[in-house]
């Protein structure tokens, strides 16, 4: 029998976890016991520690003002791009926006509210992995085994492409930005009911 890795070489044994003939070189012997590294490392890794989270929740708070990147620093990458995605479609409404002044004024309202937001919610989830608890993200159900962040780029890069040839107009997507926030709501509410039952 050949290893699974290297098919010209002949299997010496197979790994105890999955049942994969491995070679000399891919075997890993832990006491007598035959592994192959990936299920090693799957059976050593262990979940961060609170002395290991490295989240302080003033530096959080501070990133959290650059959309996205208080997100990131807590390891919250789907939550990142979404706080991005909204935050560009909010401000490029805002100065492209053919509003009317009390409109235009509610939306830079709304454009602050929720910067400030970005930071409270990158602190708060700091303190939380600071304290060893596992902060709730509303987008990890969602995004898990999907390749949400390559699609959304993907999504925004063909609407501005498709503006700049004067075939889509975004400001015409930008007048029914409130749909964009209610979507954003219920798809969190609906993770949130569900990892609640």
């Amino acid at each position: 029998m050949k290893c699974a890795v290297h098919t010209e070489a002949d299997a010496t044994g197979f790994c105890r976890n999955c049942g994969k003939a491995m070679c000399r070189e891919c075997t890993r012997d832990v006491r007598g016991v035959l592994y192959c590294e990936p299920c090693l490392a799957e059976i050593v890794a262990q979940p961060a520690g609170p002395a290991n989270m490295g989240s302080n929740p003033t530096v959080a708070f501070l990133l959290g003002f650059v959309p996205g990147l208080g997100a990131v620093y807590n390891g919250e990458y789907i939550k990142a791009l979404v706080h991005v995605a909204i935050f560009v479609v909010l401000f490029t409404a805002g100065v492209n926006g053919d509003l009317s002044s009390g409109s235009e004024a509610a939306l830079w309202i709304c454009i602050s509210a929720y910067w400030l937001y970005m930071a409270i919610d990158a602190h708060r989830s700091a303190k939380l992995r600071q304290s060893g608890a596992v902060p709730t993200d509303p987008f990890a159900s969602w995004g898990k085994d999907k390749p949400v962040g390559p699609i959304l780029l993907i999504a925004l890069g063909v609407m501005f492409l498709l503006e700049k040839f004067g075939i889509f107009s975004i400001h015409r997507l930008f007048e029914f930005w409130p749909i964009f926030l209610i979507g954003a709501g219920l798809l969190m509410l609906r993770n949130r009911m569900g990892s609640a039952t």
